[in-house]
């Protein structure tokens, strides 16, 4: 199987291109903070789940780079809120955002705690 496979991995990349999308319309001022900041988590998240599957072969940097992706998903869902409180989108973009980051959260879990289901070891 390859990593763009992982149910984690496409829920993950779909919602950074949300994000891009959604980020382009965020004021000029922020193009080197918050729009950069967001862009960057977002992509880290799929990024990191890809590195993790190909380190399976050592559980503990499966592992690791699981957990890399779970804190970058962490991050992502502060720049949202940052979003959301600066007023840059609207609280029902906030909430479908947050629960497909939830979601995307419990995927990441999920794997870190069952390694061997997806080849470790």
């Amino acid at each position: 199987m390859d990593f763009k496979e992982l149910l984690a991995y496409k829920k993950s990349f779909e919602l950074a291109m949300e994000i891009f999308e959604l980020s382009k319309t965020f004021p000029k001022e922020e193009r080197f903070s918050l729009t950069d900041q967001i862009r960057r988590s977002s992509r880290s998240v799929s990024a990191n789940i890809a590195e993790s599957y190909r380190k399976r072969r050592y559980t503990n940097h499966f592992i690791s780079k699981l957990t890399d992706s779970d804190a970058e998903n962490s991050e992502t869902n502060t720049w949202l809120e940052f979003s959301l409180e600066c007023q840059y989108i609207t609280k029902e973009t906030f909430e479908k955002l947050n629960i497909k980051s939830l979601e995307i959260g419990r995927l990441i879990n999920y794997m870190i705690n069952n390694p061997y289901k997806f080849g470790c070891g």
